[in-house]
């Protein structure tokens, strides 16, 4: 089993790692909204729920989920659209939670808003930038003495 998970980690390295639990995390939060049998529509969704019910929405995530998850398997710099799907979800859901917080339904939208823009879209954006294979930095032989 230890063998068969170093396999996989070394097939999808660091940045395919981040991709499948982002895809993973879409997927599973997709079908928390899915799978409810017509319940209420959040707070703060109200601009999403006149174009389509939570249910409808719920499918931006589990769609944009799948094709992250399945970008994880592409070669680094094909990876690119798994970390742009991942993006937009987030962005979609935090601006109607921004939206409605400016148009006053929802005041603490600015906060759900906020935490979309920091917790999900600037980590998938730095989880992007991280290069593969890093060197730690190198302190030249003469300032170590």
């Amino acid at each position: 089993m230890t063998s068969a998970i170093r396999r996989l980690r070394k097939r999808l390295g660091r940045r395919g790692t981040v991709l499948v639990l982002l895809g993973l995390a879409k997927i599973c939060f997709g079908l928390g909204y899915a799978l409810d049998s017509g319940g209420p529509t959040p707070v703060g969704l109200g601009l999403l729920a006149r174009h389509g019910g939570t249910q409808c929405w719920s499918s931006v995530w589990i769609i944009c989920g799948s094709v992250t998850f399945g970008c994880a398997w592409l070669r680094i710099g094909r990876d690119w659209l798994g970390f742009f799907s991942a993006l937009i979800p987030p962005l979609v859901w935090g601006g109607a939670n921004l939206w409605s917080a400016v148009s006053g339904d929802f005041p603490r939208g600015f906060a759900v808003a906020a935490w979309y823009a920091l917790g999900h879209v600037g980590l998938i954006l730095w989880a992007a930038s991280v290069p593969e294979y890093s060197l730690p930095h190198q302190v030249p032989e003469k300032e170590r003495r």
